[in-house]
């Protein structure tokens, strides 16, 4: 089904059930310019404004045009998503954190029509850079559309729209380069949505998600995830750990999720105040991978059970997840099992040729979930998405005979030292195990002898004795051979992330060359 096909169903079997809630820091003025914050509707309620907003858009736009929203997460990002769903037109989501050029590489890449965004957002005067970005655009205030959906509650039917159609298109976060515009359909999206909520056990929750609307973990497992499950989405304007903490407790919320950085933020401050979160009963985690010691530690100060998902944004978005039921060992240590109509096959890097059971290799997924392809570009659409179905994840991983995935790595982040292959996340999951450190992310420098050198950059657990690297050094010799041990050690604050939470690792290789990285 579209997504719009969804939501009408969602309206059917849970009209007056809350579908949407605002929730926004005290004394926050309403980001999107409604007169009010904390709003809500109804699946009724949603289903009006998001067909009032189709009818609006149809009357600038045709079906099969191309709309780019940069906003935050604001209820009217998730009536337009369904908006453009029921129009038929293809939804471009940007980050809006982009600056003026970056947003102007996501407009001319999609070649969009308009631009829907607010007028600022955290200190930046997003008008001023949408005028910078692209002055001949159409730009639309998407306080202009909450003031056009009350005109347009009654009209001309809708069109019908093929779950074969595209309906969003969503820019990769742009680890290892400038990102590329995925083209995703209807059945792709809503279909993933729901394997995943059912898979996690949502069904009738109330749940309470950070991750950005941007992004497929906020309007895929968040929007479509809550709607395919008849849930209450509870949508944080920004992700702030008291905000959050404060929605779970006030509105019960009985399902949350967030990456590992997120996760980190929360518990600090459940270190700092007394939060009554006994409404929780599942939390899900994606982005990156998550060590046994962040699950075990999660569960324990949440007191919910976690799980975790894997895929990426080419892949609508998730091929993996673990399973309510599984045991802690398969929650902490794997990626879960493949989702229900998914081949996923480790190959041999650079052959295709699949590896026994056990080997490391290239993780490859096909299947209804797949994308169209990275649009308006067909040569990096065929090094990713290969003739015969499969995608190339450029993830690392092994199969265990029950169908359970381990994800160890990205080919890119692989370490050459001397010639032999050093894979960051065994080194990341022992330095974990160490009480003084929060998070790590471990990557390669050039080095003239060996080629490359380990590295690692911790971000130290507040409120603890220091460390220094020759006390971590030696936690890792104890664990690890001599090679894997890092040679250089920083510290940091805080880590360059992409837009779904994951560590830019380039990027901190590029700064330990350029000697901005404070030493351990």
């Amino acid at each position: 089904m579209t997504a719009g096909d969804a939501l009408r169903r969602a309206a059917e079997l849970a009209r007056d059930r809350a579908a949407l809630v605002e929730a926004a820091p005290k004394g926050l003025a309403s980001v999107s310019g409604a007169a009010t914050t904390d709003r809500r509707w109804t699946y009724v309620e949603l289903l009006v404004d998001a067909e009032a907003c189709a009818r609006w858009l149809l009357a600038r736009f045709a079906p099969g045009d191309h709309i780019c929203l940069w906003a935050p997460n604001v209820p009217e990002w998730v009536i337009v998503q369904y908006g453009a769903a029921l129009a038929g037109l293809v939804l471009v989501t940007a980050n809006p954190s982009l600056r003026a050029e970056e947003l102007r590489h996501v407009l001319d890449r999609s070649k969009a029509k308009a631009l829907i965004h607010v007028e600022a957002f955290r200190g930046s005067d997003m008008t001023a850079i949408a005028r910078i970005a692209a002055p001949s655009l159409d730009h639309i205030l998407i306080g202009e559309v909450a003031a056009a959906i009350p005109r347009h509650r009654h009209g001309s039917p809708l069109p019908a729209v093929s779950p074969l159609a595209p309906a969003q298109m969503q820019f990769t976060s742009g680890t290892t380069g400038r990102p590329k515009g995925a083209l995703l359909t209807h059945r792709a999206l809503v279909t993933n949505a729901s394997l995943v909520a059912t898979r996690i056990g949502q069904g009738g929750d109330t749940v309470v998600t950070p991750m950005p609307l941007f992004h497929t973990a906020g309007s895929v497992l968040g929007v479509l995830g809550a709607v395919t499950s008849l849930s209450t989405l509870v949508l944080p304007v920004l992700f702030d750990p008291v905000l959050m903490l404060d929605t779970i407790q006030r509105e019960r919320g009985t399902v949350t999720s967030g990456v590992p950085t997120m996760l980190a933020a929360m518990m600090a401050e459940l270190d700092r105040a007394d939060y009554d979160l006994s409404s929780l009963r599942i939390l899900f985690s994606g982005g990156a991978p998550v060590a046994p010691e962040l699950l075990a530690r999660v569960e324990q100060r949440f007191g919910c059970r976690m799980m975790s998902v894997y895929g990426q944004t080419e892949l609508s978005p998730i091929i993996c997840a673990t399973d309510y039921n599984d045991t802690q060992a398969d929650r902490a240590g794997t990626a879960g099992r493949p989702l229900p109509q998914v081949e996923v096959r480790i190959v041999q890097p650079g052959t295709h040729d699949p590896l026994p059971l056990g080997d490391q290799g290239e993780i490859q997924a096909r299947g209804y979930q797949t994308m169209i392809g990275y649009y308006g570009q067909p040569d990096e659409t065929d090094l990713t998405l290969l003739a015969d179905g499969w995608l190339r994840t450029g993830d690392l991983g092994l199969m265990d005979d029950r169908g359970y995935v381990q994800v160890t790595g990205r080919l890119s982040d692989m370490i050459i030292r001397g010639g032999e292959n050093i894979y960051p996340a065994e080194i990341e999951a022992v330095l974990l195990r160490h009480p003084a450190i929060a998070e790590v992310a471990v990557f390669g420098i050039p080095h003239p002898t060996w080629g490359e050198t380990v590295a690692a950059s911790v971000r130290l657990r507040e409120g603890l004795a220091t460390v220094d690297h020759q006390q971590l050094k030696d936690h890792c010799r104890s664990l690890l051979s001599p090679q894997k041990t890092p040679s250089s050690w920083f510290v940091a604050s805080e880590f360059p992330l992409t837009a779904s939470g994951k560590i830019q690792k380039f990027a901190l290789s590029q700064q330990a060359a350029e000697g901005s990285l404070h030493s351990l």
